[in-house]
């Protein structure tokens, strides 16, 4: 038997033996790395909310104190400060001027103030959009924002989140033979801008998932996830977010029926 032989045997022998585990070394900057991100996931959202809060609370003290005249700062006199009472000062003045406004005397002024701002050509635009804007913002209807869209755009196959806003009024409805929804397509990291969309009903399915968690999801790029209680293939396909093609819903108010079917 020549060596070669004895080598080629040798090193056959070997490959059927389970190689020798390698002992895990010991990493401390490893265990550092993981301590201090976890210390940042906690840490973090806690300062930035105290600190935004605190300069809210900064920014509408010194905003109340500038407009109320100094023979009524008698507060100002104490040796320490007292943080947050700007808010509550602009609170209190809020609430009277909503009840002012509810009555007779108040909605005649308010008229009277608006109809001489809609004289002024630049004002009257700029009043007029904000007011529009904070009575959609802050209207308690039970169809505004409270429902989450899954539609595909921006081509069959891609879905999108949108927030539900009612059902199509008006000309434009009316011009289309389908019922139609709005919908407000929000953008990424931000979703105060977004896209005005008009869906057939069919093509809307609505979600579970509450606005508030469809907003992180959106702001975070898809990496916070609402929790739900059943993987993708634990859901039945007929479950399964998409459009039924070819079925007809009738106008209802409750705009959870859509995408389901008949």
């Amino acid at each position: 038997m020549t060596p070669k032989t004895v080598e080629h045997e040798s090193a056959e022998s070997k490959k059927g033996e389970p190689e020798p585990k390698r002992a895990k070394r010991w990493r401390p900057y490893l265990k550092i790395r993981t301590y201090f991100l976890t210390g940042l996931v906690v840490a973090a959202p806690i300062a930035i909310t105290v600190y935004l809060t605190l300069a809210f609370i900064g920014f509408v003290d010194k905003l109340v104190v500038r407009l109320i005249p100094d023979a009524f700062q008698s507060w100002t006199q104490v040796p320490f400060t007292i943080p947050g009472l700007g808010v509550v000062i602009m609170f209190i003045a809020l609430v009277l001027l909503g009840a002012f406004t509810a009555n007779v005397a108040g909605r005649w002024l308010i008229g009277l103030g608006e109809r001489i701002v809609a004289r002024m050509p630049v004002v009257r635009n700029v009043y007029h959009g904000l007011k529009q804007i904070f009575e959609t913002v802050l209207a308690q209807s039970d169809q505004s924002f409270k429902q989450v869209a899954l539609i595909e755009y921006p081509r069959p196959g891609v879905w999108a989140l949108a927030f539900v806003t009612g059902s199509a009024k008006g000309e434009i409805q009316a011009r289309n033979s389908e019922q139609l929804m709005s919908l407000f397509l929000p953008t990424t990291p931000n979703p105060t801008s977004g896209f005005l969309l008009f869906v057939p009903r069919k093509d809307v399915t609505i979600l579970d998932m509450s606005v508030e968690e469809a907003a992180k999801l959106i702001i975070s790029g898809g990496l916070v996830a609402p929790p739900f209680p059943q993987t993708p293939s634990e859901i039945p396909s007929t479950e399964r977010p998409q459009p039924v093609r070819g079925a007809a819903h009738p106008p209802t108010e409750d705009v959870r029926t859509a995408g389901t079917g008949s």
